[in-house]
């Protein structure tokens, strides 16, 4: 059923895991990673998962709230002075947590042309540039969903750790899980044999209903926005990853990636406080 309506949707390859009362009951791949070519998709491919990536993120701060080194609720001019909002209020008031739950009172999706279609600034210069992004509403008042706290967020990160969120995020999350296959760089994603090409339909009317073709690999978003959205993952590890969630931060082989105090801070709800005027 799975191989049937892959083919009337038409995406070429696809991976599916399962995670069932804490066991892995489905890792499977279904069709070819490029087409044109003959190799299929398995359990081990690895496919870019976009912004799941975030949860990562979270879990590479959460890892350093466990080490001591940071709080959820510590400014983030605590740890990166040279940060700025727009407001001078929101600049001193930012807390590490107000950057991952959409209430800065940016607007949807703002910020976005810092790193789409591409880019070449570099992380932590397009972080400096959030002083120009004019709120379209108040601080915690409103959720609307952004990516660029979360690049501020992997900025803050290598602040702290001295690492890039790509080795940090390597290093401290994805090896220790046990995340053997999945890529936090691009230079790693594409040496690995077995992945899945990006693919698109852009003739016809318009973008999306003309003919599928593979895209240019390489001809990818901007690196400076990885932290919300740049990992590649099999399906093997995203199981994993699933296990690891559903356990609290146990390993399964044993240990911990991070510990119960972190797990419940990454799944516990943010309240709004909207403005009553």
């Amino acid at each position: 059923r799975v191989e049937q309506l892959r083919k009337e949707i038409g995406v070429p390859g696809m991976a599916i895991a399962i995670v069932e009362n804490g066991k892995v009951t489905l890792a499977k791949g279904y069709g070819i990673r490029k087409l044109g070519a003959a190799d299929p998709v398995d359990a081990d491919t690895i496919f870019p998962n976009g912004s799941t990536g975030k949860a990562f993120t979270v879990a590479a701060l959460g890892i350093l709230v466990d080490q001591g080194k940071i709080g959820w609720d510590d400014k983030v001019i605590e740890h990166m002075p040279w940060f700025a909002m727009y407001d001078p209020w929101v600049t001193r008031e930012m807390t590490i947590r107000d950057l991952l739950v959409h209430r800065s009172g940016l607007g949807l999706g703002q910020g976005d042309l810092l790193m789409v279609p591409r880019t070449n600034l570099t992380r932590k210069e397009s972080v400096r540039r959030l002083r120009y992004l004019k709120p379209a509403t108040s601080f915690r008042s409103a959720y609307a969903y952004d990516n660029v706290l979360y690049m501020a967020a992997g900025q803050l990160i290598e602040e702290v750790s001295g690492q890039s969120w790509e080795d940090f995020v390597r290093d401290n999350v994805l090896r220790p899980a046990g995340m053997a296959r999945s890529t936090s760089d691009s230079e790693s994603r594409f040496a690995t044999a077995d992945r899945a090409f990006p693919h698109a339909r852009l003739n016809g009317p318009f973008r999306g209903l003309g003919d599928q073709v593979v895209l240019n690999e390489r001809d990818e978003l901007g690196r400076n926005a990885a932290p919300a959205g740049g990992l590649a993952v099999s399906a093997n590890d995203m199981a994993r990853w699933m296990e690891i969630q559903l356990a609290h931060g146990k390993l399964p082989d044993g240990g911990r990636l991070f510990s119960d105090a972190v797990s419940a801070e990454m799944w516990k709800p943010v309240v709004l406080l909207p403005n009553p005027a």
